[in-house]
């Protein structure tokens, strides 16, 4: 029987071991994140993400088995904490329009100030859509939209929203998210000068005109209802 002694050596090279593993990983991912966000989606090698994070492309597979899979593993954290908003904001009973206008708003910015990053996630989304030719499954842990889902949080609220009666039940919760979440990605690309509060008020317009059209209604002056700060 190996005493605690013999037992030492073994999990000290297992630890040192899995935080090479650790290393690595963060590596690729950092030098994933410079690529995709300076050379875009369609320049971006994993030979050269690889290369930049100082090992080989086998290495690099052997962490992420493809660029989507890398692309979303590097996205995901950006919208990863909307999600945790979105269940602390439905847990305290927050208004869920509120809760809505915040989590939008904070979508613009993060957008907004990772555009050629956002460029590139977009263009791997729509790669690997066509690749599979349907929606997101919940086990695929290669495609992007599964490891960064960033209606998720939307799609939350929104049907909290509809069974409190606050919103409207049509359109259904996922599809109108999905769509707000289109918007802001390709609007993220084609108008990147684009203020994010500017970018926020035709989302959130767009949104409550299906779900909750008499905020549109209220504002007299039919102006930009949903400004921040107003």
């Amino acid at each position: 029987m190996d005493s605690p002694a013999n037992g030492r050596p073994g999990d000290a090279r297992a630890r040192a071991a899995q935080t090479k593993r650790d290393r690595t990983r963060r590596a690729l991912l950092d030098a994933a994140g410079a690529t995709f966000g300076s050379q875009g989606w369609a320049r971006s090698r994993m030979e050269d993400i690889a290369a930049t994070a100082g090992v080989s492309a086998a290495t690099a597979y052997n962490h992420f088995p493809s660029r989507h899979a890398l692309i979303g593993h590097v996205y995901g954290p950006l919208v990863g904490p909307l999600m945790t908003q979105a269940e602390q904001d439905i847990a305290a009973d927050r208004p869920v329009v509120e809760a809505l206008q915040d989590q939008v708003r904070t979508l613009a910015r993060i957008t907004f100030r990772h555009q050629r990053l956002t460029g590139a996630f977009w263009a791997a989304v729509q790669e690997y859509t066509i690749k599979v030719s349907g929606p997101a499954a919940p086990d695929d842990d290669i495609d992007p939209r599964t490891l960064a889902p960033i209606p998720e949080p939307l799609t939350l609220l929104i049907a909290h929203g509809q069974r409190l009666g606050v919103l409207r039940t049509f359109p259904p919760a996922a599809e109108i998210s999905s769509i707000v979440v289109n918007l802001l990605l390709l609007r993220s690309i084609n108008q990147p000068h684009e203020p994010p509060e500017d970018t926020a008020e035709l989302l959130l317009t767009v949104m409550f005109g299906s779900l909750r059209p008499q905020l549109l209604s209220e504002d007299a002056g039919g102006g930009a209802p949903f400004r921040e700060g107003r």
